[in-house]
């Protein structure tokens, strides 16, 4: 039975990130270029007025996606020559240059993503019927109860 849940987890969250997934190949990003841009993504600040631009040195960067440092600047240069990402001074020093996601690339994730990852279930919730809804989530509320129980 837990396979059988586990299976269904599986190609539900697989079904509910392919718009992300279309999205995101429409970028053209080889693997490494996604990696650079996962972590300077998951390097940016998020406050209560969302997503701030804080950024991450290219030393840094270059250890998180276990690439030489020539590599990841290589890599980083492309990426600020298509607008996705932006180099910039370190505030607390002048000698540190940072890795930040571009305006474009925050307000994507802002404005564009959310969307992208409820609306497919949305839409699904929209065609089931109100006591298939109730079930729907009386049953993941009952999973996750349990699951927490550890």
């Amino acid at each position: 039975m837990a396979e059988e849940i586990d299976l269904h987890l599986k190609a539900v969250r697989q079904i509910l990130r392919r718009p992300v997934e279309a999205e995101f190949a429409r970028g053209g990003l080889t693997g490494p270029q996604r990696s650079v841009m996962h972590v300077v993504v998951q390097s940016e600040g998020i406050s209560s007025k969302g997503i701030s631009s804080k950024g991450i040195s290219l030393k840094e960067l270059s250890k998180q996606v276990a690439l030489a440092h020539s590599t990841v600047s290589g890599i980083v240069d492309r990426l600020e020559k298509q607008g996705l990402l932006e180099r910039k001074t370190d505030s607390n020093d002048g000698r540190i240059s940072l890795i930040a996601a571009s305006k474009a690339v925050l307000d994507f994730l802002r404005d564009t993503l959310p969307s992208l990852t409820i609306h497919p279930l949305v839409e699904a919730l929209r065609r089931a019927k109100p006591a298939e809804r109730d079930k729907i989530l009386n049953g993941l509320r009952t999973l996750r109860r349990i699951v927490e129980k550890r």
